[in-house]
């Protein structure tokens, strides 16, 4: 029987702000890290396609600056031996009630699918959809989602070769915020190119952790984690996980409740807290508090899951300034999952 294997990737925008940073600068700062693969965040595509067309950052590039710049990026990675795993994030896109706006986003994933290509990467990443419930088509079944969901999975498996679509539960998301809901939209979906991302955080972020609480945590939250995690290990096919994400977050001093330094107005606090306070795992010293060892375990030793592990951030320190930042959010990210894979007996 063959040895599992596991490798480090990280997310573009996790060494920094797409406007902050230059990508080819993160992309290099990974590689001298030990990163072997790397996630392009599509704002940092179009960074680029500003900096090789010397375009302001307030300008739209055009697709074919976006095409060009999707090159480019393949081949700094492949210069710097880094495997392209996806592109993210494709947002807002199921289950709108607005058909009209539905109809402009499957011509611009049919843009994205090119995008990919270029990349030379097989898979679009999905969030799950956020926006208010009054977007949104709320029927028990979900049938529109469902449908719309199986129309880009069936655009992917018509391309050469073909792309596949990893799917993931937001601990923000609208109608599908975790893990047991995320599988019944996959497994109705039922298209071999249609998957999913897990996420550490994502999941303990919904069922463990509430961060506009006193305590920080839910309430029953260890005995509904337990329940979460072994429904996930019976149910969930390994075979539709893609690929999973690493992450832990801040604890908050105080609840992320109006007056709070990151609260804004009409927005979750799950992503006001998302956006502005996770941290690699283990940086307890930062306020890292969630069980996402817990998580990666059911994932990795539960459910069997190999591949590539992210090490995915979102941080107000990915907007600091100075060349520094890069190659500091890279050393954390790689001290991370060098703990992770010692932690958890990975490639052993």
């Amino acid at each position: 029987m063959a040895t599992p294997t596991y490798q480090p990737a990280i997310m573009s925008a996790s060494l920094g702000r797409a406007w902050a940073h230059d990508l080819a600068h993160k992309i290099a700062c990974a590689s001298a890290a030990g990163f072997k693969g790397i996630e392009i965040f599509y704002e940092d595509l179009e960074y680029h396609a500003r900096s090789l067309g010397n375009l302001p950052q307030t300008a739209s590039p055009s697709d074919d600056a976006l095409l060009t710049a999707a090159s480019d990026i393949h081949t700094l990675c492949t210069t710097h031996n880094l495997t392209i795993l996806g592109l993210q994030p494709f947002l807002f896109y199921e289950g709108l009630k607005d058909r009209t706006q539905h109809a402009k986003l499957i011509t611009k994933m049919n843009l994205w699918l090119r995008l990919a290509h270029a990349l030379h990467t097989n898979t679009i990443q999905i969030p799950a959809n956020f926006l208010p419930a009054s977007e949104l088509i709320t029927d028990d079944n979900m049938d529109t989602l469902v449908a719309d969901l199986q129309q880009i999975a069936d655009l992917g498996a018509a391309q050469n070769p073909p792309i596949r679509f990893a799917y993931e539960n937001l601990c923000w998301s609208t109608l599908v915020d975790t893990p047991a809901k995320l599988w019944n939209v996959v497994s109705r979906v039922d298209r071999p190119n249609f998957g999913m991302c897990l996420d550490t955080f994502n999941i303990a972020g919904r069922i463990w952790a509430d961060p506009a609480a006193e305590s920080g945590k839910t309430e029953n939250a260890d005995a509904e984690l337990k329940e979460a995690l072994e429904r996930m290990v019976a149910e969930i096919d390994v075979a539709k996980v893609f690929y999973i994400q690493v992450v832990d977050a801040e604890r908050m001093e105080t609840p992320l409740v109006p007056g709070h330094e990151f609260y804004v107005e009409g927005q979750p606090a799950r992503m006001s807290w998302s956006r502005n306070a996770r941290t690699f795992m283990y940086e307890v010293d930062r306020g890292a508090y969630l069980p996402v060892e817990e998580v990666a375990r059911a994932i990795i030793h539960g459910l069997g899951y190999e591949g590539f592990v992210s090490m995915e951030l979102f941080s107000r320190t990915m907007a600091e300034e100075g060349e520094h930042v890069s190659g500091e959010h890279a050393a954390r990210g790689i001290r991370a999952w060098e703990t992770f894979a010692e932690r958890l007996q990975l490639n052993q």
